[in-house]
């Protein structure tokens, strides 16, 4: 419910005529009905954004597509063709994770997830995932960590793994039995140091440490230390992950930085471990409401190809109508019932719905496909979002978790905990792939699928590899070399922390905020020098720094601070070189992780320094100091201000789990 009442806080100039525009609307509510109604005032607000009226949206749209059918791009791949691929990358998906829990039983994978999402990744590495085979650091591909033995599968068909890799699925420890290269069960760059670039798994962490480093791009950017204009980051999200504090933490601060080089894709298969995400409500209008409120370019993926014919004859809205106000529960269920069962609670208990698919039969009604699942509706999506100026893209896309693995498997509230296939649910999954001439009733007769795999000379590998080249290589991948090298600091940098004090009482923190300075003066390593501090410079004595380093704002500063006329006033810069994150540990340690992994990501070596409040701030990042160590960050993390040496006065407020 909202409660705009404002408007009875402003002046009316001429109540007749306002009264007559009220007195239409509701006219037109009374003869037209209130989907009429709403269609009219979506016109008029389309009208006042592009009269620059300064009327704020909506942060609602209706349950379809963002992009309506009439501006779609036309799709430049070939829409078999890739098809057939990412047939064979599902089937060796499946396989991978069937194979290993049958030689190790209870050794996990996952099915679903990959399966819900395959539609999402192909089109992004076929079409616009760029890698770093030309030398520069490409794009920057958070994966969803359940999603990984998809990405393996793609990998196999490139030829960068092969049969004994894919037996190796989570048996990453090498034995003297075991050949082959060990694949870990998610991201992990620390044990695939050439291959994956971030480590995602631990849910949340990925969003918000994707939304640091596109920030950091920029800085980089902002401060002329490297060029970052063509890298974009692409962050695959689950919606069940959406509920963790971090995932949603910080995406104010995408917005307010204008970071239009970030692309977040939210997988809405409706389903997280134990059932429904929003079983009574609908998570993609959900996440559309936060995510416009802090301002995000928001497009909806919800309905595919096949239903564009039914909206554009639903004169009435009666089928918007029933889209709007349909659960997610519901359409769990719809998911995994028959056509027949659709005809009849969908479109049945009104006539003008019924009437609207009285020419598809039950077998075209169940197959109706969603968003996420339809090539060019995805396409449509990601170029959009690539063309995106000023703000940072979601893209809300609306799958079946499970899809294709069967009618056993798809949309359950047990899919994800889903690691085996018996021979009849093999032989499904091959009929829904159209493999039947690829894999033989007597590959799957015992249970144990074989990999498939295109021969070099085939089309469907020429094709494969041709887009990947055509988009400087393959991806995921972890071998950038360094680009901008790092020298070593001059030796007269350490003369002021070598003299000592001179007697004077000096704290080991004062001491620090000294030699950073001096380091960041240094003529050689000076302008890679990241100091990033979570609103707590004062308390550690760096003020002082305020003015000659000057504090990051990527719109530079647009006020006179009140402190203008001292010496140490707060100076914000487009070139900036101090991170001040506000009071966010999280994102602080995100912002200090991208620095520290610039080295990987971008090919030029940072210096970062996270000094935080050693009591609270060590505990409250603990997780995200273990995604760093997977990462392979190169930084410092300083406990400024103990407690026991300078704060035990305050009692057990902060003595930093010192006894007192």
């Amino acid at each position: 419910m909202l409660n705009d009442a404002f408007s009875h806080q402003l002046p009316d100039i001429d109540p007749g005529e306002t009264q007559e525009w009220l007195d239409s609307l509701e006219a037109v509510v009374e003869h037209r009905g209130k989907a009429r109604a709403r269609y009219l005032l979506a016109r008029l607000g389309e009208a006042a954004h592009a009269g620059q009226l300064g009327v704020a949206a909506s942060v609602w749209t209706p349950y379809i597509n963002t992009i309506p059918t009439d501006v779609q791009p036309w799709f430049p791949g070939d829409f078999e063709m890739e098809r057939r691929i990412r047939a064979f990358i599902r089937w060796n998906a499946v396989a991978m994770v069937i194979r290993a829990n049958r030689a190790s039983p209870g050794i996990g994978g996952h099915l679903a997830t990959y399966a819900s999402s395959a539609a999402l990744y192909e089109v992004g590495f076929n079409h616009f995932f760029r890698g770093q085979a030309d030398g520069t650091p490409g794009d920057h591909v958070y994966i969803q960590g359940h999603a990984s033995p998809g990405i393996y599968a793609r990998a196999f068909l490139e030829g960068r793994f092969d049969e004994a890799d894919l037996d190796r699925f989570r048996l990453d420890i090498d034995t003297p039995d075991r050949s082959g290269r060990g694949l870990t069960s998610y991201p992990h760059p620390h044990m695939m140091g050439d291959f994956w670039q971030f480590p995602t798994v631990s849910m949340g962490l990925g969003p918000i440490n994707s939304i640091y480093q596109a920030r950091f791009d920029r800085y980089l950017h902002n401060r002329r230390i490297d060029d970052t204009s063509n890298s974009r980051v692409w962050a695959f999200i689950g919606d069940g992950e959406v509920d963790e504090p971090e995932t949603l933490g910080a995406i104010n601060l995408a917005a307010r930085e204008g970071l239009d080089n970030l692309t977040w894709v939210i997988n809405c298969n409706l389903q997280r471990l134990d059932g429904p995400v929003r079983g009574n409500n609908k998570i993609i209008q959900e996440l559309e409401g936060v995510f416009r409120g802090n301002g995000w370019n928001v497009i909806k993926v919800v309905w595919g190809a096949a239903w564009d014919e039914l909206l554009a004859n639903d004169v009435d809205g009666v089928l918007l109508e029933k889209m709007n106000t349909t659960v997610d529960g519901e359409f769990q269920r719809y998911a995994t019932e028959s056509g027949a069962y659709i005809r009849e609670h969908f479109f049945g208990p009104d006539p003008r719905l019924r009437k609207l698919v009285e020419h598809l039969s039950d077998e075209e009604l169940q197959s109706l496909p969603r968003g996420g699942h339809d090539y060019s509706k995805v396409y449509a999506a990601y170029r959009s979002a690539t063309e995106m100026a000023g703000a940072p893209t979601v893209i809300l896309a609306k799958t079946v978790k499970g899809w294709a693995l069967g009618s056993k498997v798809e949309g359950r509230n047990s899919t994800h905990q889903i690691k085996k296939m018996d021979t009849e649910q093999l032989r499904e999954l091959r009929q829904r792939l159209h493999l039947e001439s690829d894999v033989s009733e007597e590959a799957i007769a015992d249970g144990d699928p074989p990999y498939l795999r295109f021969s070099e000379d085939s089309p469907e590998h020429r094709y494969l590899m041709e887009r990947r080249r055509n988009l400087d290589g393959p991806l995921p991948a972890r071998s950038l070399p360094v680009r901008r090298g790092l020298g070593a600091v001059e030796d007269h940098t350490w003369d002021e922390l070598l003299s000592g004090s001179n007697g004077q009482q000096v704290s080991s923190t004062m001491a620090f905020t000294r030699l950073l300075r001096s380091l960041a003066r240094d003529q050689t390593v000076g302008d890679r020098v990241v100091p990033i501090v979570p609103d707590e410079a004062r308390t550690f004595g760096m003020d002082a720094l305020f003015r000659e380093l000057e504090i990051y704002a990527a719109q530079g500063q647009r006020y006179e601070p009140v402190d203008h006329h001292l010496l140490l006033s707060y100076v914000e810069s487009a070139q900036g070189q101090i991170l001040e994150e506000g009071i966010t540990e999280a994102g602080s340690m995100a912002s200090w992780t991208a620095a520290a992994t610039s080295y990987a990501t971008t090919g030029v070596p940072m210096l970062p320094f996270f000094i935080f409040y050693s009591m609270f701030g060590f505990q409250r990042v603990g997780d995200l100091i273990w995604a760093a160590g997977d990462a392979r960050a190169r930084g410092f993390l300083l406990g400024a201000t103990a407690g026991r040496t300078t704060l035990a006065g305050q009692g057990l407020l902060h003595t930093d789990g010192h006894s007192p």
